[in-house]
């Protein structure tokens, strides 16, 4: 018996031998077949450690990866050295520490703006100020203009700017421009409280870049929603019942509230205002629509200068004609730039009878058919130049030279 249980000892420390034997060969060619990736860390700007001394080939070939990596990327490594601590660096992704930086370099240019309207009680007769809706803006000088949507502010008596800091401030209304559905408010604050938006432009938005939208929808102030740019050249009806061209598509959570808030790119650089939503229910669809920066610096100038938009102008008042016939001159206001071209409106025979007068039909060969499409070949033009209007007269068409007016005197 002794015997047995000695020969079953041995044969068990045998058996844990040859097994750990087993273990520690398998261990060895791993390691050997299968070497572990380097560990990289952020080293402080103050390391010790002393430079290493680059050949020229060495040097050229970092070049040559340095210019083929993403700008987002290095801007967000540059980020990440500069001003975050080895935990944090370690905590976020590099996609994730530049959306994080971006949200906190623009939202501080981000409003929230609620509106109030007057209404007469229906018992008493008295006239009070109620909340009529919000949205949101972005500061665009510091002299404290306000850019939002007109939607955001039509029809209100009072509106209310709250900056990113928590400071409220009545606002004034500077001007609106309907056919683009954007407005200029402005508030009396403090330079340091003022931090301009950075625009950029909307030529070469490209489908499928990263675009970001900061906001307040349903009233919840400072939200940002991340998408992607899904369409671009969309069209979309404006307050004035004029089509608003060249808006950008994205796919960007947009909801009630976001209206008016920048859109911004991968930079943080403004690209578009969100202005609508395309959706059954009313909240974000996936589908949302942005007026253009290029569109907004055009209009915003004029709107803080002038109070409304500065547009070329032939100075004659028409109505449009059945079935696309063309425009017809009602009236020629006196001394403007039609009345000096020799355009006729509509008359009076000795009789009484209405005398019709010219029926505009084309610009520059372009042809005219209705209102929108005269209103849309008019931005293309300046006050000052010479444009020629195709008009038909006496039932034949004739072509006159006209040096176009401004809207603003």
């Amino acid at each position: 018996m002794r015997y047995f249980w000695t020969s079953q000892m041995n044969r068990s420390v045998k058996n844990f031998l040859l097994s750990f034997l087993i273990i520690l060969v398998a261990f060895a060619a791993g390691r050997y077949l299968f070497p572990a990736s380097p560990v990289f860390s952020l080293a402080p700007a103050d390391s010790a450690k002393p430079a290493e001394v680059s050949t020229p080939a060495e040097v050229a070939a970092e070049q040559t990866v340095s210019a083929t990596e993403s700008p987002v990327i290095q801007q967000t490594s540059a980020l990440a050295a500069e001003s975050l601590t080895d935990e944090e660096a370690t905590a976020y992704t590099d996609t994730e520490l530049h959306t994080i930086r971006l949200f906190e370099d623009a939202s501080p240019s981000v409003c929230y703006i609620t509106t109030k309207t007057r209404q007469r009680s229906f018992w008493s007769r008295d006239v009070s100020e109620v909340p009529s809706g919000s949205g949101s803006g972005f500061v665009w000088d510091e002299d404290g203009h306000i850019i939002t949507n007109y939607h955001v502010i039509r029809g209100a008596t009072q509106a209310v700017v709250t900056l990113a800091n928590g400071e409220s401030y009545q606002a004034s209304l500077v001007g609106v421009a309907k056919e683009k559905d954007l407005a200029v408010l402005k508030i009396e604050a403090s330079e340091r409280e003022l931090i301009p938006i950075p625009v950029g432009s909307s030529e070469g938005i490209r489908v499928g870049q990263a675009v970001y939208a900061i906001g307040n929808p349903f009233g919840l102030d400072q939200t940002l929603t991340t998408g992607i740019v899904s369409a671009l050249d969309r069209e979309i009806n404006s307050q004035a019942n004029v089509p608003i061209k060249g808006v950008i598509q994205s796919d960007a959570a947009i909801n009630p509230g976001n209206s008016g808030g920048p859109l911004l790119d991968s930079k943080g650089l403004l690209i578009g205002v969100n202005t609508a939503i395309y959706s059954p229910s009313g909240a974000s669809a996936g589908i949302g629509f942005s007026i253009p920066v290029d569109v907004v610096r055009y209009v915003v100038p004029d709107l803080i200068r002038y109070g409304e938009v500065r547009r070329a102008t032939v100075g004659v008042e028409f109505r449009q004609l059945r079935r696309g016939g063309g425009l017809m001159v009602y009236d020629v206001t006196a001394n403007g730039p039609g009345q000096k071209a020799g355009i006729r409106g509509l008359s009076r025979d000795n009789r009484g009878n209405w005398v019709l007068g010219d029926v505009l039909v084309g610009i520059n060969g372009k042809s005219i058919t209705n209102n929108t499409e005269y209103f849309l070949e008019m931005e293309k033009y300046d006050p000052g130049e010479y444009v020629t209007l195709n008009l038909l007269r006496d039932e034949r068409e004739v072509k006159v030279e006209v040096q176009l007016g401004s809207t603003v005197e």
